[in-house]
């Protein structure tokens, strides 16, 4: 399904019944990758799952910020009149719902997210240096995007009033310290760790984030 959103037609599928869970899947990804987790979470909650703008099958754009993004989530759950939906969302779907959680305290009625940073900093060196090679190649307005933002701010994080729980992987592109940094500016969070596991693979065709999700 296609729903009109600012200057953009977003694409979304809606499964099951239940309690509103939206999932926002990462950079460059599309909301195929939670097919496996939908499978689990549908008998539980009505999923909505969406291709991001410049992702999947939603519109192409010129330029990309998440700003853009934030207000794509913001007026798609009003439109469709999703009462305090819970939010999921993986690496920049979970920057996405930081943001969300901030500027709008009373959308959400519970944030999880997994593998975020709330500045590039909070990349890994090597990551950095491997995506700024990649945008010299490629002049992505994806890699660009994650090398330039975002500038989420610790008094920003302070704002976030709904009960949060952030997920990392042991082996994660991002660093320990600041996904610790982010957990102690939440005052309603909770930080699990996946040992063993990357960025992606507990989470991308996987039911494990599923079964987290459902536990909390």
């Amino acid at each position: 399904m296609f729903i009109k959103l600012n200057d953009i037609n977003m694409y979304y599928e809606k499964y099951g019944n239940g309690k509103d869970l939206i999932m926002i899947h990462g950079n460059g990804e599309d909301s195929t990758i939670f097919n496996k987790s939908v499978e689990i979470l549908k008998s539980y909650f009505t999923v909505y799952v969406l291709d991001l703008r410049d992702h999947g099958k939603s519109s192409k754009v010129e330029t990309l910020h998440y700003e853009n993004h934030v207000m794509d989530l913001y007026n798609f759950i009003n439109q469709l009149n999703l009462d305090k939906p819970i939010f999921y969302g993986f690496s920049d779907g979970g920057i996405i719902g930081l943001i969300l959680a901030y500027k709008y305290p009373n959308l959400l009625s519970k944030l999880i997210v997994s593998g975020v940073n709330i500045n590039p900093k909070g990349l890994k060196k090597f990551v950095r240096f491997g995506m700024w090679i990649s945008y010299i190649l490629t002049k992505s307005k994806k890699t660009i995007m994650m090398l330039k933002e975002p500038n989420i701010t610790l008094n920003d994080l302070k704002k976030i009033k709904v009960d949060t729980y952030i997920t990392m992987g042991s082996n994660d592109v991002i660093y320990k310290r600041h996904i610790q940094m982010i957990n102690d500016n939440i005052k309603k969070c909770q930080l699990d760790i996946f040992k063993g596991h990357n960025h992606y693979d507990y989470i991308v065709d996987s039911e494990i984030i599923a079964k987290y999700i459902l536990k909390n």
